[in-house]
């Protein structure tokens, strides 16, 4: 096969096959090929001084589709060849399976990305831990980031707060070098997202950022974030595809990720369980143009209906596999 591939020859062979490992040899073939000489644009990540590109790469369930392993780490050696500089994943995240793969690929990459995962545990030693194991899993001495991992209701902080809860892990793994700098996720509540950050010394956030509002983190968190120049990470800019489709309430992929990346945030990270996801976000981002206040407010209008129903889909939301991946297509 010709390494002078065509986008629309990668559609046509691609198909459906990616999820299932039947586009292998493909991938193979991409990821020996040269690395593309167009950069993905770049934002510094807050307070860090990092530069990473807008759209990062979501190592979570879309990422554990790619059945076989081997395309696994093809698809993800391909995202980086792209431009994309920003890993994201988690030992939620198939219970370390994702964190193994990626692993896989930054035995040799590591200085090409910047690495963030994700803790779950509420107490100082099982964070500590947890991050301990994370490390061997991911092979190398060091996260970029760690965060706490899916912050929930104010009881979930004050679980967190404790004498002995995980934000001292936390703390304790940025003094220890474990991680160069700290965070906190959250897709449940802003207001409670935003005392975490206006008490504690974060680095960076994560959180749901998409134009439906959900949560109310871009009315509440996001200008908590901006103020006090944290790194700020939009995710769940499809609403795990409850916000892709046609009709109202939905939209297009396209404009969901501007959305996301038009707002005050260093980079968008999104899903991307099939190589034509891959090519489609990584062509959105490499020619992005803001979207202006009239079109946001347009797009806002029309996923407001959906707020509701994502807001409920999001309550104790537990990344799992859609059975529909093609979906983003609708």
């Amino acid at each position: 096969m010709s390494k002078e591939i065509s986008r629309r020859e990668f559609l046509e062979n691609v198909g459906m096959g990616a999820a299932a490992g039947t586009s292998l040899l493909l991938l193979k073939d991409i990821a020996g090929a040269e690395p593309a000489k167009n950069v993905l644009p770049s934002r510094t990540l807050g307070r860090t001084g990092a530069k990473v590109s807008i759209l990062a790469f979501g190592c979570g369930s879309r990422f554990l589709m790619y059945k076989d392993v081997d395309s696994a780490t093809a698809i993800l050696n391909h995202a980086i060849d792209l431009g994309i500089t920003y890993l994201d994943t988690a030992y939620a995240y198939g219970d370390g399976e994702s964190e193994t793969r990626v692993g896989r690929v930054l035995a040799t990459r590591r200085k090409d990305v910047w690495l963030a995962t994700k803790i779950p545990d509420r107490s100082r030693d099982e964070f500590l831990r947890r991050l301990e194991a994370s490390l061997k899993r991911l092979q190398t001495d060091h996260v970029d980031l760690v965060h706490i991992h899916s912050l929930g209701q104010a009881d979930d902080l004050e679980k967190i707060e404790a004498k002995d809860g995980a934000l001292k892990g936390l703390m304790e793994a940025r003094e220890q070098k474990m991680a160069r700098f700290a965070g906190m996720t959250s897709h449940t509540n802003g207001e409670v997202m935003a005392k975490a950050i206006e008490r504690h010394d974060l680095d960076c956030v994560q959180m749901a950022l998409n134009a439906s509002r959900n949560g109310r983190f871009e009315e509440l968190a996001l200008p908590a974030a901006n103020a006090k120049n944290l790194g700020v990470i939009a995710m769940k800019v499809t609403g795990q595809e409850f916000l892709v489709g046609e009709g109202a309430g939905k939209a297009d992929m396209s404009s969901l990720l501007r959305y996301s990346m038009s707002l005050p945030v260093t980079t968008a990270v999104v899903g991307m369980p099939k190589p034509e996801m891959l090519a489609h976000n990584v062509e959105t981002a490499r020619s992005f143009s803001a979207l202006n206040d009239q079109e946001k407010d347009q797009l806002r209008q029309k996923l407001n209906g959906s707020r509701e129903g994502l807001e409920k889909r999001l309550v104790g939301h537990c990344d799992g596999p859609t059975q529909n991946p093609e979906v983003f297509w609708a």
